[in-house]
């Protein structure tokens, strides 16, 4: 769900493990970023950084507040996301991801979302995460912090563990799948080719792949009905 899966990682002419990210003809994508007319960043390099848990637990807005920008920006709620395939892993592509993906350099994450802050009327009328239900969530990071999920962000650009895959290279999931996202949501082409790659080759056995109307990143939330409905579509196929 909202992440293609675009295969395993592949090896180099060295016989080496490559990430799939790394693979581009952008030889520092971050540099590139940077030095864009407007200086930008990756977010998932940022939430690997050893900054952006004390960011996000001390931001000025205060949790709760940052957190109902950020379901708000991602969201089929913000109309502006309308989201198309990229060409290409490069800086200039990147960038017309929305500010929640490629980052304002100087920006932390509550700063990149507090524009976005949704009035008190669509506050109200957000039926898919109600104010009571967004303080269980606001709750409980005050008291755990974000550092526990921004460990796999960690793990990923760092590449910790990716030559444990190394069985695996150039064979695809092979039990039965499909894929389900919102038809507003970035994620789906924030990594160009993933997409489509996940269709051709690293699903042999898709049954489904299905972008709701009406949702963002958030989809199981904002359509539950049509999520349920699909996945009991695909059920009925195996």
């Amino acid at each position: 769900m909202s992440a293609p899966f675009a295969g395993f990682p592949i090896l180099s002419s060295l016989e080496e493990i490559v990430p799939v990210r790394e693979m581009s003809d952008a030889t520092n994508i971050h540099k590139d970023l940077s030095s864009l007319s407007v200086p930008r960043k990756h977010y998932q390099w940022y939430y690997s950084t050893g900054a952006a848990n004390e960011d996000m637990l001390n931001c000025p807005q205060g949790v709760h507040n940052f957190l109902r920008a950020y379901y708000h920006h991602k969201s089929a709620d913000w109309k502006q996301n309308k989201p198309f395939p990229l060409n290409a892993w490069t800086a200039n592509e990147l960038a017309k991801l929305p500010k929640y993906y490629i980052m304002d350099l100087d920006q932390t994450m509550p700063q990149a979302v507090a524009t976005e802050m949704p009035t008190a009327n669509q506050i109200e009328n957000c039926h898919w995460l109600t104010e009571k239900e967004l303080t269980v969530y606001s709750g409980i990071f005050k008291r755990t912090g974000f550092q526990g999920g921004l460990q796999w962000y960690r793990c990923s650009t760092k590449g910790y563990f990716e030559g444990d895959l190394r069985e695996f290279v150039g064979r695809a999931i092979e039990i039965p799948s499909c894929f389900i996202a919102g038809k507003n949501d970035w994620g789906v082409y924030q990594r160009p080719g993933a997409f489509e790659t996940m269709q051709s080759s690293a699903l042999s056995d898709l049954r489904g792949c299905y972008l709701v109307e009406n949702a963002g990143h958030w989809v199981q939330q904002e359509q539950p009905l049509d999520v349920s409905q699909q996945l009991l579509r695909f059920l009925t196929t195996l």
